[in-house]
């Protein structure tokens, strides 16, 4: 079968946001929990989980209020004999966020949760449970895989705009009931201030909602943890979040533009101008704002491989927070490179390691696609491939020692994933077509935004010889979410043959480009 099918899952999303307060309640907090008519924490910004393996996973959740996390689990949306966890005391320190990790779950199963906040001095006084659901990966093989991805959310002033059905993108994945979503960076434009309206080029008016925090660019920990409540205003969004499971990774907006360590803003927007203040800041608030299983961890790295069964490990990258200084990029020796050394001989390892038979490698920024940095007038490089087509460069000698560790090693089914660009495309990748052939040949697959501006293609860096098999892009720079161009991607594994089938597909779901792959290549 080419993937598995769960009955009721949508069914429990109808009360998703606001469950019945006639659910049984956990007995720990008391035999007769107490609604109170007002002073009860409520979690008005949804739930989300994120990072889920064949056992284990994370929920999220934010109070109004200082309160007690606890969760509950169960196999079917009766929630009778359920599993209960205790999580932590939510409090100002977290902008009263919180995760609790769910383990010792059964794989391959549909997973109903609902959380509860707690009064900390009243444990029977909460708050009405919310409710959501989520399917662990299956330990075997004969399931199927089945995920979503994407980026680019809230650029250039697109806001959520009521008129438009706000972040309508959401439903259409939705639709699909993918296994999880992998957002491949830029889930938030700390560097965008949103406006209540944009005039269009059709002579209509684009109608934002406006926030505080929105007003202007990210710069305290208060503006920062702002922008991603922002996104939480989005009824599209929070359905999603209760019924799919995320594997987020961020890029440059969720600090500034094309930022990178030791950076001094020119920006005359900022009062603050060190990059290295912003991205802690920064940095904070994502942690706090989405389940990612790395940030707990003393180092609070964003990179690391999430485990998906036997068909699939999603190796998660962070191309921003250990790059060098973006410049021209053509130096001939780069020890620290897109990735820094540490985060590339971890790559190297895991790939070594890993068993699945596909390996995705989530990449915020593509490879061959040259994407410029003139922020200070200069002609800089901001990705990989700085448009010089003979043998590698800069970052790109990174790339090409990564890629040859690929081919000597024989890794097979490695297939890479971005977005950045706010355009979809597919890129194959081929060494007779290459200045550097020390490799086998690979693709790689664009797509986003989900809603932001939309921008032309940018050109191809013949460096590793990139063939750009489909693009859908516009014309014309900063096309809003109302003139097209937003985009997802659909990848879907077959249980029996082992296929791997990648659908870029329109907001609204319709699909513009399909290519399989067979399983066991080195490369792909």
């Amino acid at each position: 079968m080419s993937h598995r099918s769960f009955p009721g899952r949508r069914s429990v999303l109808r009360g998703s946001l606001a469950a019945s307060a006639a659910l049984t309640l956990p007995t720990a907090l008391g035999s007769a929990p107490v609604f109170a008519l007002s002073g009860r924490p409520r979690a008005g910004w949804g739930v989300q989980t994120g990072d889920v393996t064949c056992d284990s996973g994370l929920v999220w959740v934010r109070s109004d209020r200082p309160a007690r996390m606890i969760v509950e689990t169960s196999a079917t949306e009766s929630f009778r004999a359920p599993r209960r966890w205790h999580g932590p005391l939510l409090g100002a320190d977290t902008d009263f966020t919180g995760t609790t990790r769910l383990r010792g779950l059964p794989s391959g199963e549909q997973i109903h949760y609902r959380v509860l906040l707690a009064d900390p001095d009243d444990p029977r006084r909460t708050g009405e449970p919310v409710t959501g659901t989520f399917r662990t990966a299956s330990a075997r093989r004969r399931d199927g895989v089945r995920f979503v991805w994407s980026g680019d959310l809230a650029g250039q002033g697109w806001g959520i705009n009521p008129d438009f059905g706000g972040y309508r993108i959401y439903n259409a994945m939705a639709a699909l009931d993918p296994d999880f979503f992998l957002c491949s960076g830029d889930n938030i434009y700390a560097d965008g201030p949103i406006s209540a309206s944009v005039a269009l080029p059709d002579g209509s008016t684009w109608r934002n909602i406006t926030t505080e925090e929105k007003s202007k660019v990210a710069e305290t920990l208060a503006e920062f943890r702002g922008n991603f409540r922002y996104n939480l205003l989005d009824d599209n969004l929070k359905r999603f979040n209760a019924q799919v499971p995320s594997i987020i990774q961020w890029d440059d907006h969720e600090v500034t533009n094309n930022w990178y360590p030791g950076e001094i803003l020119a920006d005359a927007r900022y009062t603050e101008k060190n990059v290295d203040v912003l991205a802690s800041r920064a940095r904070q608030a994502f942690s706090e704002y989405f389940p990612i299983s790395t940030l707990r961890r003393p180092d609070g790295r964003v990179y690391r491989v999430v485990n998906h069964g036997p068909l699939l490990d999603v190796f998660v990258l962070d191309m921003r927070t250990y790059r060098n200084a973006n410049s021209t990029d053509d130096q001939a020796t780069d020890a620290q490179g897109i990735l820094g050394a540490e985060q590339l001989r971890w790559l190297k390892r895991e790939l070594a390691r890993s068993r699945a038979v596909w390996k995705v490698i989530a990449s915020d920024m593509p490879l061959g696609l040259v994407v410029p940095d003139t922020g200070d007038g200069k002609p800089n490089v901001e990705a990989v491939a700085q448009g010089d087509p003979g043998a590698p460069l800069g970052r790109e000698l990174q790339i090409a020692e990564l890629l040859r560790f690929i081919k000597h090693r024989g890794i097979t089914g490695t297939v890479w994933l971005t977005a950045d660009v706010h355009y979809t495309s597919a890129q194959h990748y081929q060494p007779s077509r290459a200045a550097f052939t020390d490799f086998e040949p690979f693709w790689e697959f664009v797509s986003g935004p989900l809603n932001a501006g939309a921008f032309p293609a940018n050109t191809l860096d013949n460096t590793f010889g990139p063939d750009r098999v489909f693009i859908k892009a516009p014309t014309t720079a900063n096309v809003s979410p109302a003139g097209g161009y937003q985009f997802f991607g659909e990848v879907d594994i077959d249980g029996d043959s082992g296929e791997l089938t990648v659908r870029l597909r329109e907001s609204d779901g319709t699909v513009l480009f399909t290519q399989v792959l067979q399983p066991g290549r080195v490369g792909q």
